[in-house]
């Protein structure tokens, strides 16, 4: 069993949800049957879970808290116990009693404290242990009962936890697997599950080369990405029709399939200036297949201009019909950019280079032709850049309320989530995800585009801390702040900033602190607000993935099924 401080990323976004339900207390929101009770989640819990001094309560001083949340969340497959501080001021008893819908997949729970007894009068900590038998693959539905009665009344209060957990089957013979430093292996010999044994690296310079899938790739006569067959995909046979290329269901097996294959998260360190010792010469070379003539495009509108690069409206002509066209996105450079510039437009234009996800835009063609200013080229969508886009809603929000709502928000995350659930299957590490570097279209469908260009289109986005790089400081991991490390845990932390964007409509996270002093304001517990209007299980989910400990965030199959079921909540009532 892992011990209690591991794996439990989401164990704030479990506990926070925990349906309050009582019986003989009446509509009233102070029980008379418990009086001084306290049931909460300490300050040292909340600690390990999300990196945050703060406490979680069940019930304070007898009031309860009720969360009206009609969907149960996930309990990933790598958090084996919970735990929950509590006392009374006076004699209150207690039963506590566990329930499971599939004993052959996981035991029944067991709690270190006995089925019934007195609530201490002294703050104490019980914990409950969740394990799986190993012996098949299933979601296990856990019922946890705690009954409180006072003897004088006899009135009793009874507070229902239900949730799901993911279980495994141990494989018969287990592979042998690199132990990476400073991560340990099971020491009960059960498997730990894929959230926690998925390896995500990506080759030295952040993945760019791509030259070696052997996927058909041609993206110019076959664009959209709904026709692509993809690994992961969740394309075909989706029950959220409208979260194109993402099936929660599949997000799961996913995780079945592959969890006897990998081993904990290795630490890839990302050197500074490396995509700066990539010469113009190697980033032509590395494009060339892909590489068109400057004829076939016309440039129209500017989009979106900086300092030294800009993005246009573009028209590309067919090859092999000149009276087919399709808009594109083109992106290129101003006569005075430097030759550094150029190599990094066309080599961080590479980061998504034969990946085929309907939530990713890799690019097109490129133009490299001598005496031209080399151009990317992207499939076009038509509402253009996410944070743009968001920032226009905030706008219009006086005038028209309902001109985007919070269910359209949630269904940009999971698409964003599913993306990204993709790159972390193929080992690809973003490294700068943001709202700034995704693209809609007017089907509200969201694409996860590479970061090129974006440092000069989005300048207050990023910053110098005196080495002479330029970096997304407010949606970086401490690891990747602090020792320059990367991994896909550190994109689901830049992932709880995008959520935190786009609940905001587009806000900068962290405006008030110094980018110099990020570092020591993120370890010493601090994080951005909680946005206005969001809900508390929402914000939960950016929490967790804000851990400082990046093996406690959760996976972004995690990720996607808790947003699925709370956008699947959210049309139930909106």
């Amino acid at each position: 069993m892992a011990g209690p401080g591991r794996g439990r990323g989401l164990a704030l976004l479990v506990w926070r949800a925990l349906m309050v339900a009582w019986s003989c207390c009446g509509s009233g929101s102070v029980c008379r049957a418990s009086p001084g009770v306290n049931v909460y989640l300490s300050v040292e819990e909340m600690r390990r879970l999300i990196g945050l001094d703060a406490e979680l309560y069940y019930v304070r001083n007898d009031v309860v808290s009720h969360f009206a949340l009609p969907f149960k969340l996930l309990v990933p497959g790598e958090t084996n116990s919970l735990h929950f501080t509590w006392h009374a001021k006076s004699k209150v008893e207690y039963k506590l009693g566990f329930q499971v819908d599939n004993p052959a997949a996981m035991d029944m729970p067991q709690a270190n404290i006995s089925v019934q007894g007195e609530v201490p009068r002294e703050v104490s900590v019980f914990r409950v242990d969740l394990l799986c038998t190993g012996k098949l693959d299933s979601e296990v539905t856990m019922e946890m009962q705690l009954n409180l009665t006072i003897n004088s009344s006899k009135n009793i209060t009874v507070l229902n936890f239900k949730r799901r957990k993911m279980c495994y089957k141990k494989p018969e013979q287990e592979e042998k697997t690199p132990i990476y430093p400073g991560k340990n292996s099971s020491k009960d010999g059960r498997t730990t599950s894929i959230m926690r044994q998925q390896e995500l690296v990506v080759e030295p310079e952040e993945g760019l080369v791509h030259d070696s899938v052997t996927e058909e790739q041609d993206v110019d006569d076959n664009d959209d990405q709904e026709s692509m067959q993809v690994t992961d995909a969740g394309a075909q046979g989706s029950d959220l029709k409208e979260l194109p290329g993402c099936n929660p269901e599949e997000e799961r097996q996913n995780c079945v399939t592959q969890a006897s294959k990998k081993s904990a998260y290795p630490t890839l360190r990302i050197e500074k200036n490396d995509l700066k010792s990539v010469t113009l010469a190697e980033a032509k070379t590395r494009v060339k297949d892909i590489a068109i003539s400057r004829e076939r495009v016309t440039l129209k509108d500017v989009l979106q201009e900086g300092t030294f690069g800009r993005i246009f409206h573009g028209i590309l002509v067919d090859e092999k019909d000149p009276s087919k066209e399709k808009y594109v996105f083109a992106k290129t450079v101003k006569d005075h950019a430097s030759e550094v510039q150029v190599t990094m437009m066309l080599t961080e234009s590479c980061k998504l280079r034969g990946l085929h996800h309907r939530n990713l835009l890799p690019i097109n063609h490129v133009c490299i032709e001598d005496g031209e200013r080399p151009m990317v080229l992207l499939p076009y969508m038509n509402w253009g850049n996410l944070k743009l886009f968001l920032r226009q809603c905030k706008l219009a929000e006086a005038n028209n309320p309902q001109a985007i709502s919070q269910q359209d928000l949630v269904h940009m995350a999971i698409q964003i989530a599913c993306g990204m659930s993709y790159l972390a299957r193929r080992e690809v590490i973003h490294k700068d995800l943001a709202t700034r570097n995704c693209v809609i279209d007017d089907g509200l469908q969201v694409k996860i585009t590479d970061n090129a260009l974006s440092r000069d289109l989005f300048p207050m986005d990023y910053h110098c801390l005196g080495d002479n790089e330029n970096r997304p400081v407010r949606w970086m991991a401490l690891e990747s702040l602090v020792n320059n490390e990367f991994s896909s845990a550190s994109d689901v932390w830049a992932f709880g900033v995008t959520l935190w964007e786009l609940m905001t409509l587009g806000q900068t996270p962290y405006v008030d602190i110094d980018p110099f002093e990020m570092a020591a304001y993120l370890k010493d517990g601090y994080r951005i607000a909680q946005p206005i209007n969001c809900p508390d299980e929402l914000f939960a989910v950016m929490a967790c993935c804000w851990a400082l400990d990046r093996e406690e965030r959760p996976k972004f199959q995690q990720l996607v099924q808790c947003l699925t079921e709370f956008h699947a909540a959210l049309g139930a009532y909106v």
